[in-house]
Protein backbone atom coordinates (compact mmCIF):
# COMPACT_ATOMS: atom_id res chain seq x y z
CA UNK A 1 0.00 0.00 0.00
CA UNK A 2 1.11 3.16 -0.92
CA UNK A 3 1.83 5.76 1.61
CA UNK A 4 -0.90 8.08 0.18
CA UNK A 5 -2.86 5.33 0.09
CA UNK A 6 -2.23 4.64 4.19
CA UNK A 7 -2.50 8.21 5.15
CA UNK A 8 -6.44 8.22 3.15
CA UNK A 9 -7.33 4.60 5.21
CA UNK A 10 -6.35 6.55 8.68
CA UNK A 11 -8.14 9.50 7.41
CA UNK A 12 -11.00 7.32 6.91
CA UNK A 13 -10.75 5.63 9.67
CA UNK A 14 -10.56 8.48 12.25
CA UNK A 15 -13.73 10.39 10.61
CA UNK A 16 -15.37 6.75 10.96
CA UNK A 17 -14.60 6.81 14.57
CA UNK A 18 -15.83 10.50 15.11
CA UNK A 19 -19.10 10.10 13.10
CA UNK A 20 -19.92 6.83 15.66
CA UNK A 21 -19.10 8.88 18.42
CA UNK A 22 -21.24 11.60 17.45
CA UNK A 23 -24.06 8.96 16.47
CA UNK A 24 -23.94 7.39 20.17
CA UNK A 25 -23.59 10.72 21.50
CA UNK A 26 -26.96 11.66 21.02
CA UNK A 27 -28.14 7.97 21.60
CA UNK A 28 -26.40 8.86 24.97
CA UNK A 29 -28.19 12.32 25.68
CA UNK A 30 -31.76 10.26 24.81
CA UNK A 31 -31.15 7.83 27.74
CA UNK A 32 -29.59 10.55 30.08
CA UNK A 33 -32.30 12.76 29.61
CA UNK A 34 -34.93 9.88 31.31
CA UNK A 35 -32.99 9.95 34.74
CA UNK A 36 -35.36 10.70 37.34
CA UNK A 37 -33.81 13.80 39.12
CA UNK A 38 -35.11 12.25 42.35
CA UNK A 39 -33.32 8.43 42.05
CA UNK A 40 -29.82 9.85 41.58
CA UNK A 41 -28.98 7.31 45.21
CA UNK A 42 -31.24 4.59 44.24
CA UNK A 43 -29.48 1.32 43.25
CA UNK A 44 -30.48 -2.00 42.13
CA UNK A 45 -28.74 -3.54 44.36
CA UNK A 46 -25.85 -3.24 47.03
CA UNK A 47 -22.81 -3.93 44.81
CA UNK A 48 -24.40 -2.08 41.90
CA UNK A 49 -23.57 1.84 41.26
CA UNK A 50 -26.35 4.35 41.82
CA UNK A 51 -28.43 5.46 39.05
CA UNK A 52 -26.28 8.92 39.54
CA UNK A 53 -22.97 7.45 39.62
CA UNK A 54 -23.10 5.17 37.04
CA UNK A 55 -25.21 8.13 34.89
CA UNK A 56 -21.92 10.10 36.08
CA UNK A 57 -19.71 7.59 34.79
CA UNK A 58 -21.47 7.22 31.05
CA UNK A 59 -21.06 11.27 31.21
CA UNK A 60 -17.27 11.34 31.57
CA UNK A 61 -16.18 7.85 30.03
CA UNK A 62 -15.05 9.47 26.52
CA UNK A 63 -13.61 12.37 27.76
CA UNK A 64 -11.88 10.19 30.80
CA UNK A 65 -10.31 7.89 27.90
CA UNK A 66 -9.53 10.69 25.70
CA UNK A 67 -7.48 12.15 28.18
CA UNK A 68 -5.81 8.94 29.57
CA UNK A 69 -4.70 8.05 25.94
CA UNK A 70 -2.20 11.26 25.16
CA UNK A 71 1.14 9.69 26.88
CA UNK A 72 1.88 6.45 26.12
CA UNK A 73 0.92 4.84 29.43
CA UNK A 74 -1.53 5.50 32.30
CA UNK A 75 -0.78 4.05 36.12
CA UNK A 76 -3.73 2.65 36.93
CA UNK A 77 -5.47 3.78 40.33
CA UNK A 78 -8.70 1.59 41.36
CA UNK A 79 -9.56 5.34 43.34
CA UNK A 80 -9.46 7.13 40.26
CA UNK A 81 -12.17 5.35 39.16
CA UNK A 82 -14.95 5.62 41.69
CA UNK A 83 -17.68 7.93 40.26
CA UNK A 84 -19.09 10.70 42.25
CA UNK A 85 -23.07 10.76 43.18
CA UNK A 86 -23.57 14.06 41.21
CA UNK A 87 -26.31 16.72 43.15
CA UNK A 88 -28.41 17.10 40.44
CA UNK A 89 -29.08 16.37 36.58
CA UNK A 90 -27.55 19.64 35.57
CA UNK A 91 -23.85 18.35 37.19
CA UNK A 92 -24.79 14.99 34.64
CA UNK A 93 -25.91 17.15 31.43
CA UNK A 94 -22.56 19.44 31.87
CA UNK A 95 -19.99 16.39 32.15
CA UNK A 96 -21.45 15.06 29.56
CA UNK A 97 -21.10 17.93 27.30
CA UNK A 98 -17.53 18.32 28.52
CA UNK A 99 -16.45 15.21 27.61
CA UNK A 100 -17.78 14.88 24.66
CA UNK A 101 -16.51 17.80 23.62
CA UNK A 102 -12.88 16.13 24.39
CA UNK A 103 -13.40 12.95 23.18
CA UNK A 104 -14.59 14.54 19.72
CA UNK A 105 -11.38 16.13 19.23
CA UNK A 106 -8.76 13.43 19.80
CA UNK A 107 -9.46 11.15 17.28
CA UNK A 108 -9.02 14.12 14.88
CA UNK A 109 -6.01 15.35 16.46
CA UNK A 110 -3.77 12.14 16.06
CA UNK A 111 -1.60 11.52 13.60
CA UNK A 112 -1.07 8.24 12.32
CA UNK A 113 2.27 7.54 13.88
CA UNK A 114 0.47 8.34 17.26
CA UNK A 115 -2.81 6.71 16.28
CA UNK A 116 -1.49 3.07 15.91
CA UNK A 117 1.33 3.29 18.37
CA UNK A 118 1.63 0.67 21.36
CA UNK A 119 -0.36 2.24 24.14
CA UNK A 120 -0.33 0.58 28.03
CA UNK A 121 -2.55 0.26 30.65
CA UNK A 122 -0.40 -0.18 33.86
CA UNK A 123 -0.75 -1.64 37.26
CA UNK A 124 1.79 -1.49 40.22
CA UNK A 125 4.77 -1.21 37.18
CA UNK A 126 3.00 -4.04 34.91
CA UNK A 127 1.49 -4.02 32.39
CA UNK A 128 -2.41 -5.24 32.17
CA UNK A 129 -3.43 -3.47 28.56
CA UNK A 130 -1.23 -3.21 25.78
CA UNK A 131 -2.75 -2.29 22.10
CA UNK A 132 -2.37 0.31 19.93
CA UNK A 133 -4.30 3.25 21.03
CA UNK A 134 -6.48 3.45 17.90
CA UNK A 135 -7.91 0.02 19.25
CA UNK A 136 -8.33 1.75 22.73
CA UNK A 137 -10.48 4.00 21.29
CA UNK A 138 -12.65 1.45 19.40
CA UNK A 139 -12.39 -0.77 22.80
CA UNK A 140 -12.81 0.97 25.69
CA UNK A 141 -13.91 4.91 24.92
CA UNK A 142 -17.28 2.96 22.66
CA UNK A 143 -17.55 0.17 23.63
CA UNK A 144 -16.92 -0.03 27.20
CA UNK A 145 -19.38 3.47 27.27
CA UNK A 146 -21.93 1.39 25.12
CA UNK A 147 -22.03 -1.25 27.76
CA UNK A 148 -22.64 1.26 30.17
CA UNK A 149 -25.62 2.75 28.92
CA UNK A 150 -27.07 -0.04 28.36
CA UNK A 151 -26.79 -0.69 31.81
CA UNK A 152 -28.77 2.36 32.64
CA UNK A 153 -31.51 1.24 30.42
CA UNK A 154 -31.82 -1.29 32.12
CA UNK A 155 -32.10 0.80 35.57
CA UNK A 156 -34.72 3.24 33.77
CA UNK A 157 -36.38 -0.10 33.05
CA UNK A 158 -36.53 -1.06 36.92
CA UNK A 159 -37.56 2.20 37.70
CA UNK A 160 -40.74 1.90 35.43
CA UNK A 161 -39.13 5.16 33.36
CA UNK A 162 -39.74 4.84 29.53
CA UNK A 163 -37.06 3.52 27.81
CA UNK A 164 -35.93 5.49 25.25
CA UNK A 165 -35.18 3.97 21.41
CA UNK A 166 -31.03 3.94 21.18
CA UNK A 167 -30.44 1.64 17.98
CA UNK A 168 -34.31 0.55 16.96
CA UNK A 169 -37.64 0.49 18.91
CA UNK A 170 -38.06 0.09 22.58
CA UNK A 171 -40.76 -1.35 24.33
CA UNK A 172 -41.71 2.32 25.25
CA UNK A 173 -40.52 4.01 21.68
CA UNK A 174 -40.76 3.45 18.38
CA UNK A 175 -38.93 5.67 16.09
CA UNK A 176 -40.69 4.21 13.06
CA UNK A 177 -44.35 4.37 14.17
Amino acid sequence: MTQAAQVAQTTQTFESIVNEFRHETAATRRVLDRIPADKLTWRPHPKSMSLGELATHIATVPGNIANLLKPDEFELNPANFAPPTPKNLAEIHSAMDRSAESAEKFPSGLDEKTAFATWRLMSNGRAILTMPRIGVVRAIMLNHWYHHRGQLSVYLRLLDVPVPSIYGPSADENPFA
